[in-house]
């Protein structure tokens, strides 16, 4: 008997329930946080919740298409906390705090 056989795969569904719930996690954050890092902290559960569905789909499909665009996905994720940071130390060095609803402020 072959290996294969033993293996039981978990269904699909659990992957769509928990990567449902992970971006509905990742948008309640950053529609009700105020921290800039906590948002992008969401902003990336968002994206690793998207990138979980493509992976889980890409496994059922038997096909690589969509690990190679989960790795796309990544190095985009890598280049949006990059910039997110920097700009939120800019912000921190002009006005000492973290907090978006000070960004109205800045508009001036």
């Amino acid at each position: 008997m072959e290996a294969n056989t033993f293996i039981q795969q978990v269904p699909l569904d659990y992957f769509i329930i928990l990567s449902t719930v992970l971006f509905s996690l990742g948008v309640l954050g950053v529609l009700l946080r105020k921290n800039a890092i906590i948002i992008l902290g969401c902003v990336e559960l968002m994206l690793n919740s998207v990138n979980l569905l493509l992976a889980a789909f890409s496994a059922y499909q038997g096909n690589g298409d969509g690990q190679i665009l989960v790795f796309f996905i990544m190095v985009v994720a890598a280049a949006e906390v990059a910039v997110g940071l920097a700009i939120i130390a800019m912000m921190y060095r002009n006005t000492k705090s973290v907090d978006v609803s000070i960004f109205n402020k800045l508009r001036g």
